[in-house]
C-alpha cells in the first residue's frame, strides 16, 4: 500500500496540507483505534471505551482489518497518513494470543516502538453505573510500581502510555478541571489500570476532601511481544528545533536561593575626569586648570 500526496488544485487543499506539515508546536496527537480481522466482542468493547476517553482527538475503525503488525507494518503507516494519527492501538484475538490489544506510536509515519499487551480482566464503562467525567476532560496520570522506572520495557510503556492518554497541552489548571484520574500498577508482572472521578466534599476548611469513585474502564493487562525503537533512532524522535531551545544568556548567574545576579563589563575610566556634584568648594583654581593644561598662564601686570 503506498500513499502519496499530490499538489492541491484549490486553496482548500493548499490549506489541508499545510495543517500536516512540520510546526515548531505541534498540535494534540490523534490516536487511532483499529480492529483486527478477528477480534472478537471483548476486544471490539477496550476499544470503544478507549475510544470514549480519548475523544475527540481519537479515529476509530469500526470494520475489521487483517493484519499483523509485528510482521507487516505498512497498513498501519497507511493508516497513520490518512488520518494523520501518530498514535495506534491495534485490537485481536486468536487462539495463541487471545485478547490482545497493541500500542504505538509513529515517528515521520513509520512505526517507532509498540507493546504488545494482554487482557486478563476487563470492567467496561457501562459496567460500572457511577457518573462519568465529560468528553474532552484531561486526566492526570499516576504510575505506581518499581518496574516502571528499574526494567528498560516497563520504561518504554511509562512514556507511551504518557503519549497516548496525556492530551492538549494546558499553560493554567483550575480545582474544578482536576476530576479524572488514570492509574496504572505495575506489580508481579501484571499493569493494572484503574480510572477514577475526583469528588470534591466539603471539608470545613479552604481545601476541600478528595474521594476518589470507580468509573471504569478497568483493565488487567500482561506484557507480551516488545519492539523499542533503538537508540538513535529514540533520541532523534526527541530532538527539539533550534527555535525552541531556550537561548542562553550570557553573564547571569543564580544562587542556591534563585537570586540573580548579572555581570557587566565597562571600560577602565579614569576617576580624575569623573563629574562630581558641582558646589563652590570643589570648584578648581585657575591654577589648577592652568596644571592639568600643561603651562602656566603669565599674570596680569597691575598697571600704576
Amino acid at each position: 500500500l503506498i500513499y502519496c500526496y499530490r499538489k492541491p488544485k484549490t486553496k482548500r487543499a493548499k490549506r489541508f496540507l499545510e495543517k500536516r506539515e512540520p510546526k515548531l508546536k505541534e498540535n494534540t496527537k490523534n490516536a487511532m483505534l483499529i480492529k483486527g480481522g478477528n477480534a472478537n466482542l471483548t476486544v471490539t468493547e477496550v476499544l470503544k471505551d478507549i475510544y470514549a476517553v480519548k475523544k475527540p482527538f481519537a479515529v476509530l475503525y469500526k470494520k475489521k482489518n487483517i493484519t499483523r503488525p509485528f510482521e507487516d507494518q505498512t497498513s498501519l503507516e497507511f493508516f497513520s497518513k490518512k488520518s494523520d494519527c501518530s498514535l495506534f492501538l491495534f485490537g485481536s484475538h486468536n487462539k495463541k494470543r487471545p485478547n490482545n490489544l497493541v500500542i504505538g506510536r509513529m515517528f515521520d509515519y513509520h512505526v517507532l516502538d509498540m507493546i504488545e499487551l494482554g487482557i486478563e480482566k476487563f470492567v467496561s464503562l457501562k459496567d460500572v453505573k457511577n457518573s462519568k467525567c465529560p468528553e474532552g476532560t484531561k486526566p492526570m496520570l499516576i504510575f505506581a510500581g518499581d518496574m516502571f522506572d528499574v526494567n528498560e520495557e516497563y520504561r518504554r510503556l511509562k512514556s507511551l502510555l504518557i503519549d497516548f492518554f496525556r492530551g492538549p497541552n494546558v499553560t493554567s489548571i483550575r480545582l474544578a478541571g482536576l476530576e479524572y484520574v488514570l492509574h496504572f500498577t505495575a506489580v508481579d508482572g501484571k499493569i493494572y489500570m484503574r480510572s477514577y472521578k475526583v469528588l470534591l466534599k466539603k471539608s470545613g476548611c479552604k481545601i476541600p476532601r478528595i474521594e476518589l469513585e470507580e468509573m471504569g474502564p478497568s483493565l488487567d493487562l500482561v506484557m507480551r511481544r516488545t519492539h523499542l525503537a533503538s537508540d538513535d533512532l529514540y533520541k532523534l524522535s526527541l530532538k527539539q528545533p533550534k527555535a525552541l531551545k531556550p537561548k542562553k544568556k550570557k553573564n547571569i548567574s543564580h544562587d542556591v536561593f534563585g537570586t540573580t545576579y548579572g555581570r557587566i563589563h565597562m571600560q577602565k575610566q579614569d576617576l580624575g575626569k569623573l563629574q562630581t556634584r558641582k558646589m563652590k568648594g570643589l570648584k578648581k583654581r585657575p591654577a589648577e586648570k592652568s596644571a592639568e593644561d600643561g603651562g602656566v598662564s603669565p599674570k596680569k601686570s597691575k598697571s600704576a
